[in-house]
């Protein structure tokens, strides 16, 4: 195995879409959204392999045309019903086949990148991959900070709040922010991912990205919002950069990620840097991570 970590970015990136016809081949800024996640994959330095999972002769074409690798992904698991582990544990198993993959070289990091997700920047990537590779976290989100008022409609139609007491308003300065998964990406220690089999396993850590670039896209409205916040997105080079989520304050803490029992300890003396502002809050889709395989 080469003497330092191998991180392999995978994009499973199916043929089929009920809500967007060829969602992953539909164009954002005049490039498709597999193309840009591959673009974002290839220019983190940390990444040393991209790869796309998929079942669809033109996603694989368009693949290879900006430079990743294809695995072919089988019917079984192609469809609405199959999860995205499933397609991520088939493609580690297909690099690591001595017939068909590297087996010598078998990655110690995975980034599962969502093509659904047009915005996802090299930066974050980077930062998220180093947070595992140092032993720091286990397994790495990205979320986006919120101040919102959760409800849910009741069997009888009312209204119940969720995340706060209705009988009480606070300021949102007042307020410690919640945050929101947004799907776009995530990074996993794989042989804690292969014995778990889900993403949130171990030590889990959240990489805070800004609110405004947390666009998921199920529907063609999600895709034309992203059309639309591309010129504004990509021309922001004032986006602050990834970090990490604080530690939650003594008042009521906010909602905080899926942890499970602890594999890792945080390196000694690692920064804990306040969340973003949100200065650009904007009411994108919640996540593709609770739809079904992408």
């Amino acid at each position: 195995m080469s003497s330092s970590p191998r991180v392999v970015a995978v994009i499973p990136a199916r043929s089929g879409s009920k809500g967007i016809p060829g969602k992953n081949l539909r164009q954002v800024a005049g490039r498709s959204l597999v193309a840009r996640s591959i673009d974002a994959a290839r220019a983190a330095e940390t990444i040393d392999a991209v790869v796309v999972s998929t079942d669809g002769d033109a996603i694989a074409a368009e693949a290879l045309s900006v430079g990743a690798r294809i695995v072919r992904r089988p019917e079984a698991l192609a469809g609405d019903e199959a999860s995205s582990e499933s397609a991520l544990l088939h493609a580690l198993d297909v690099l690591t086949d001595p017939d068909t993959g590297d087996a010598d070289t078998a990655p110690e990091v995975l980034v599962f990148l969502q093509a659904t997700s047009p915005f996802t920047r090299a930066d974050e990537l980077d930062a998220a991959v180093a947070r595992v590779l140092d032993g720091g976290a286990d397994a790495v989100l990205a979320a986006a900070p919120s101040h919102a008022f959760i409800w849910r409609v009741a069997e009888d139609g009312s209204a119940v709040a969720v995340n706060h007491d209705a009988a009480t308003r606070p300021r949102r300065q007042d307020r410690a922010p919640e945050y929101r998964e947004t799907g776009a990406f995530y990074v996993v220690r794989v042989a804690g991912f292969r014995e778990a089999r889900h993403r949130f396993f171990g030590r889990v850590e959240l990489a805070v990205v800004p609110a405004r670039t947390a666009v998921d896209i199920d529907d063609a409205d999600d895709l034309a919002l992203a059309a639309a916040l591309a010129p504004l997105v990509e021309a922001d080079t004032s986006a602050q950069a990834p970090t990490q989520a604080p530690a939650p304050a003594p008042a009521p803490a906010p909602a905080q990620a899926p942890t499970q029992t602890q594999t890792s300890t945080p390196a000694p003396g690692r920064p804990q840097p306040a969340a973003p502002s949100d200065p650009h809050p904007h009411p994108a889709r919640a996540t593709a991570a609770e739809n079904g395989a992408p």
